[in-house]
């Protein structure tokens, strides 16, 4: 179109409709028999699974903050599709959820289509592997609102779980295991610090902290779905923005505490970096980061080897961290 008068403020309606073709071909191979409709609508429609008795919906939302800013920094935006969704169904799946579908928030300052591209079949990619469809999405050109090449990523993500089997934390008890399932890294929380902290790292060892920093968020749901075939869990935790001392208690009863044993496990080598290079003290660690620990979960100690059985052979492994313990002092997490 001669003198387009949208493309002279900045925003390009073709790149947006060349956008939409290229990634038709990974959206729609997430597809299954529950979505009603085609990639085009003003929504998208999903019949619910006939086979859940009492089907309760879940949803959860997030993004993948300033983990942004370091991919596009260093030019490695194929993975960023999988922190996004790993943000999302990792919280969906702590009430006992699967995923059932998702949606994407892409905003951006100029539409750059081989870029966005690279992002959505990541997120694409990311789903399929969560058992989850990617429904729809939005792409926005907001010139004058981001700057440069600057964009964001946001999600949102429905589930179900049957009412009668939602896992809500009420039957932990005292002398209940606490078990860490690795983290593939800082997931997407404590990048502001990370990008800090790798500002003033000589450039000899740089790229190699940049490459740790940059590793995907680990999906867990189909571990997750596993475990609850074989062992009865009790309460499942995120270990997200505020690290373990935030989080491990949100999925304990409110008169029991959990015991770290923060000795029993080996930190991985990069949040060692991290505390060295940063100068963060043990609780500094604890409070920002997942410390090498990407989910928890509460089960009874009879049921540790069937969670043993389960484990062998991934890839992922899961160590007790913890136990269940009567509150004091108010507290709701102690480190030993």
């Amino acid at each position: 179109m001669k003198n387009d008068p949208y493309k002279k403020a900045g925003v390009d309606i073709n790149a947006g409709n060349e956008l939409v073709q290229q990634i038709k071909g990974p959206i729609k191979n997430t597809f299954n028999n529950n979505v009603l409709t085609d990639l085009g609508g003003f929504a998208g429609l999903f019949s619910l699974p006939k086979d859940i008795k009492n089907p309760t919906l879940v949803a959860c939302t997030d993004g993948v903050g300033t983990k942004v800013s370091l991919a596009l920094a260093n030019n490695s935006l194929h993975t960023i599709g999988q922190d996004l969704v790993g943000m999302c169904v990792n919280d969906l799946i702590t009430c006992g959820a699967k995923p059932l579908f998702f949606l994407d928030y892409f905003a951006t300052s100029k539409l750059n289509v081989k870029q966005a591209r690279i992002i959505i079949e990541s997120i694409a990619n990311a789903c399929k592997s969560s058992n989850c469809v990617l429904l729809g999405g939005e792409t926005a050109e907001m010139p004058g609102h981001y700057v440069n090449d600057n964009f964001d990523l946001a999600g949102f993500c429905v589930g179900i779980v049957d009412e009668t089997k939602i896992i809500d934390g009420k039957s932990v008890a005292e002398h209940d295991l606490i078990i860490g399932i690795d983290s593939s890294g800082a997931h997407s929380n404590g990048y502001s610090l990370i990008r800090k902290i790798l500002d003033h790292e000589s450039d000899a060892d740089k790229q190699k902290w940049i490459e740790h920093a940059l590793q995907p968020t680990y999906l867990y749901p189909n571990l997750i779905d596993k475990l609850k075939n074989s062992i009865s869990i009790k309460s499942i935790a995120n270990i997200t923005g505020g690290g373990l001392v935030e989080n491990i208690p949100r999925s304990i009863p409110k008169h029991l505490a959990a015991e770290i044993f923060y000795s029993k496990w080996k930190l991985p080598e990069f949040f060692q970096w991290l505390q060295t290079s940063g100068n963060l003290s043990d609780t500094d660690m604890q409070t920002i980061f997942n410390c090498g620990i990407g989910l928890t979960i509460v089960i009874a100690p009879n049921e540790i080897n069937n969670l043993q059985k389960v484990m062998e052979d991934r890839d992922i492994k899961a160590h007790v961290i913890g136990k269940i313990i009567n509150q004091k002092d108010n507290q709701n997490i102690f480190f030993t």
